[in-house]
Protein backbone atom coordinates (compact mmCIF):
# COMPACT_ATOMS: atom_id res chain seq x y z
CA UNK A 1 0.00 0.00 0.00
CA UNK A 2 1.32 3.84 -0.95
CA UNK A 3 0.70 6.17 2.10
CA UNK A 4 -1.00 8.87 1.06
CA UNK A 5 -1.01 12.54 3.05
CA UNK A 6 -5.13 12.78 3.83
CA UNK A 7 -8.14 13.74 1.46
CA UNK A 8 -6.81 17.81 1.01
CA UNK A 9 -8.72 18.23 -2.64
CA UNK A 10 -12.24 18.49 -3.43
CA UNK A 11 -13.77 19.33 -6.69
CA UNK A 12 -17.33 20.65 -7.06
CA UNK A 13 -19.10 21.17 -10.54
CA UNK A 14 -21.45 24.44 -9.73
CA UNK A 15 -24.53 25.88 -11.29
CA UNK A 16 -23.72 29.34 -10.63
CA UNK A 17 -19.53 30.30 -9.83
CA UNK A 18 -19.99 33.57 -8.90
CA UNK A 19 -22.98 32.79 -6.29
CA UNK A 20 -20.75 29.56 -4.52
CA UNK A 21 -17.10 31.72 -4.97
CA UNK A 22 -18.72 34.52 -2.74
CA UNK A 23 -20.72 31.40 -0.64
CA UNK A 24 -16.90 29.37 -0.10
CA UNK A 25 -15.30 33.26 0.19
CA UNK A 26 -17.60 34.68 2.60
CA UNK A 27 -18.79 32.24 4.69
CA UNK A 28 -16.36 29.37 4.66
CA UNK A 29 -13.00 31.80 4.83
CA UNK A 30 -11.08 30.25 1.56
CA UNK A 31 -8.86 31.91 -0.06
CA UNK A 32 -8.42 31.85 -3.86
CA UNK A 33 -4.63 30.24 -4.93
CA UNK A 34 -5.64 29.86 -8.81
CA UNK A 35 -8.41 31.12 -11.13
CA UNK A 36 -6.83 29.77 -14.43
CA UNK A 37 -10.13 31.15 -16.57
CA UNK A 38 -13.62 32.71 -15.76
CA UNK A 39 -14.95 29.05 -15.25
CA UNK A 40 -12.59 27.63 -12.69
CA UNK A 41 -11.61 28.80 -9.44
CA UNK A 42 -9.55 27.14 -6.78
CA UNK A 43 -9.04 27.63 -2.96
CA UNK A 44 -7.09 26.73 -0.22
CA UNK A 45 -7.82 27.08 4.02
CA UNK A 46 -3.79 26.45 3.88
CA UNK A 47 -4.18 22.38 4.13
CA UNK A 48 -6.24 21.64 1.46
CA UNK A 49 -7.27 22.78 -2.09
CA UNK A 50 -10.82 23.29 -3.09
CA UNK A 51 -12.01 23.28 -6.71
CA UNK A 52 -14.80 25.01 -8.25
CA UNK A 53 -15.98 24.36 -11.43
CA UNK A 54 -19.02 25.71 -14.02
CA UNK A 55 -20.95 23.36 -15.39
CA UNK A 56 -20.40 24.56 -19.31
CA UNK A 57 -23.57 27.00 -20.43
CA UNK A 58 -24.59 23.91 -22.76
CA UNK A 59 -24.68 21.34 -20.12
CA UNK A 60 -26.79 23.92 -17.64
CA UNK A 61 -29.70 24.71 -20.02
CA UNK A 62 -30.42 20.99 -19.70
CA UNK A 63 -28.96 20.22 -16.37
CA UNK A 64 -30.91 18.19 -13.85
CA UNK A 65 -29.90 18.87 -10.39
CA UNK A 66 -30.45 14.85 -8.48
CA UNK A 67 -33.48 14.57 -6.20
CA UNK A 68 -30.52 12.73 -3.84
CA UNK A 69 -26.62 13.20 -3.84
CA UNK A 70 -24.25 9.93 -4.00
CA UNK A 71 -22.29 12.06 -1.78
CA UNK A 72 -23.42 12.04 1.79
CA UNK A 73 -21.64 15.13 2.84
CA UNK A 74 -18.16 16.73 3.09
CA UNK A 75 -16.87 18.53 5.89
CA UNK A 76 -15.14 21.49 7.31
CA UNK A 77 -12.88 20.91 10.60
CA UNK A 78 -13.36 23.59 13.53
CA UNK A 79 -10.83 24.23 16.27
CA UNK A 80 -13.40 24.07 19.37
CA UNK A 81 -17.39 24.01 19.33
CA UNK A 82 -17.78 27.81 20.14
CA UNK A 83 -16.62 28.09 16.54
CA UNK A 84 -19.23 25.71 15.75
CA UNK A 85 -21.72 27.51 17.29
CA UNK A 86 -20.24 30.59 15.86
CA UNK A 87 -20.61 29.43 12.10
CA UNK A 88 -24.10 28.06 12.66
CA UNK A 89 -24.81 31.38 13.97
CA UNK A 90 -22.88 33.00 11.29
CA UNK A 91 -24.85 30.71 8.27
CA UNK A 92 -28.40 31.34 10.07
CA UNK A 93 -27.24 35.21 9.65
CA UNK A 94 -26.05 35.15 6.23
CA UNK A 95 -26.48 32.01 4.38
CA UNK A 96 -29.85 32.74 2.42
CA UNK A 97 -28.25 35.11 0.67
CA UNK A 98 -25.94 32.65 -1.16
CA UNK A 99 -29.26 30.03 -1.28
CA UNK A 100 -27.51 28.06 1.92
CA UNK A 101 -29.80 26.50 4.78
CA UNK A 102 -29.41 24.55 7.57
CA UNK A 103 -29.94 20.85 7.23
CA UNK A 104 -29.65 19.67 10.82
CA UNK A 105 -28.90 22.07 13.88
CA UNK A 106 -25.53 21.85 16.35
CA UNK A 107 -25.18 18.38 18.22
CA UNK A 108 -22.74 16.35 20.13
CA UNK A 109 -22.42 13.48 19.00
CA UNK A 110 -20.83 10.07 21.40
CA UNK A 111 -17.42 10.53 20.05
CA UNK A 112 -17.28 13.84 21.83
CA UNK A 113 -17.42 15.67 18.59
CA UNK A 114 -20.11 18.26 17.89
CA UNK A 115 -21.38 19.52 14.53
CA UNK A 116 -24.16 20.86 12.30
CA UNK A 117 -25.02 20.41 8.90
CA UNK A 118 -25.96 23.16 5.91
CA UNK A 119 -25.94 23.14 2.57
CA UNK A 120 -24.23 24.95 -0.13
CA UNK A 121 -25.23 27.16 -2.97
CA UNK A 122 -25.98 23.95 -5.13
CA UNK A 123 -27.32 21.53 -2.35
CA UNK A 124 -24.42 20.10 -1.08
CA UNK A 125 -24.34 19.04 2.19
CA UNK A 126 -21.50 20.08 4.82
CA UNK A 127 -20.93 19.20 8.28
CA UNK A 128 -19.16 21.73 9.81
CA UNK A 129 -17.69 19.51 12.64
CA UNK A 130 -15.23 19.80 16.02
CA UNK A 131 -13.42 16.52 16.00
CA UNK A 132 -11.45 16.13 19.32
CA UNK A 133 -8.61 14.56 17.68
CA UNK A 134 -8.59 16.09 14.35
CA UNK A 135 -9.65 19.57 15.71
CA UNK A 136 -5.96 19.88 17.95
CA UNK A 137 -3.65 18.82 15.13
CA UNK A 138 -1.07 21.54 13.84
CA UNK A 139 -1.42 21.94 10.72
CA UNK A 140 0.97 24.12 8.53
CA UNK A 141 -0.36 27.12 6.88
Amino acid sequence: MTPHRGLRHLALRVTNLARSRAFYEHLLGMKVVWEPDPDNVYFSSGSDNLALHQIGQAELAQYQPPRGQLLDHFGVILESPAHVDDLFREVQREGGQYGSTIAKPPKQHRDGSYSFYFTDPDGNVIQALYEPTISRMELKP
